[in-house]
């Protein structure tokens, strides 16, 4: 089975460069879709309360039979229940949901900048990090002047900043400031919500390599230095996903791929994202 390559986190703990998610797929099926992920070779599936399916992520870790420590798992602190106690309840709900005792990487989903709470519920992550309850703590949708106010009133430099990250949106400075503060860069929708497989300069790359668009911004991702976590709940699809380590981009092809990045979002805005 292939070998997923890791990330080393800046506190030491290892997280595999990709991974699978889970937003938007129904907690009716998604015990189904995340043991075909596993199936597949996934080890590292990404989950949030918000997605109203950590049960069934949970149920497919069980049904899969593989050890506790060969999956790594994702869950997010959703907005409603930032602020310092309401964080530690919503983490202990978010394991149980989960059926884990311990949780590789908690994040909080969003800053809230107009509630002004995300510092509290970081501290908060700090103590749940200081017991050993989670292995790695993070942000989600974080901005560099977010990162700025973790960083001067936190204890703990974020491990991980998982943002909307795609050829249309590269996040260039902000993957830099993450770097210059250790701080690993994740993508989320790193296909861009589907809307760039039919973008004919990645499909002519893609024909080049004899790959699909999926597998070619795939490929980017990770020879960027991006962790993506992309979704399908097509079998086919979620295995042809995870089939991009027999190729590598050329230089030319991985700046081509960049040189579609014009600041287009397919999701909020997180210094307006403010809902509940």
């Amino acid at each position: 089975m292939t070998t997923v390559p890791d990330v080393t986190l800046n506190n030491g703990v290892r997280i595999p460069q990709l991974g699978f998610g889970v937003w938007q797929v129904d907690g009716g099926e998604v015990a189904d879709v995340v043991g075909t992920a596993l199936e597949t070779g996934y080890r590292s599936i990404d989950t949030a309360a918000a997605y109203g399916n950590e049960e069934g992520v949970g149920e497919a870790l069980r049904r899969s039979g593989l050890p506790r420590d060969e999956v790594f798992v994702t869950s997010k602190l959703w907005n409603s229940d930032q602020g310092y106690d309401s964080t530690l309840r919503a983490f202990d709900a978010s394991l149980e949901r989960l059926g884990l005792e311990v949780l590789d990487l908690y994040l909080i989903h969003w800053p809230m900048p107009a509630r002004d709470t995300f510092v509290s519920s970081w501290k908060a992550m700090e103590r749940l990090y200081a017991e050993g309850r989670v292995r790695a703590v993070g942000v989600s949708n974080f901005h560099a002047d977010h990162l700025r106010r973790i960083l001067g009133e936190g204890g703990l430099v974020p491990t991980v900043n998982q943002v909307e990250l795609h050829p249309r949106l590269t996040q260039q400075e902000l993957r830099r400031f993450d770097k210059e503060h250790d701080i690993a860069t994740e993508a989320w929708s790193p296909l861009g919500q589907g809307q760039l497989l039919q973008d004919p300069t990645i499909a002519k790359v893609a024909e080049a390599y004899g790959k699909t668009p999926a597998q070619v911004i795939l490929r980017w991702h990770l020879q960027i230095g991006n962790i993506a976590i992309p979704k399908s709940v097509t079998p086919e699809r979620i295995r042809s996903n995870f089939d991009v380590f027999d190729f590598e981009l050329s230089s030319g092809d991985v700046e081509t791929v960049s040189g579609l990045n014009d600041g287009q979002r397919f999701g909020p805005d997180p210094d307006t994202m403010n809902a509940a």
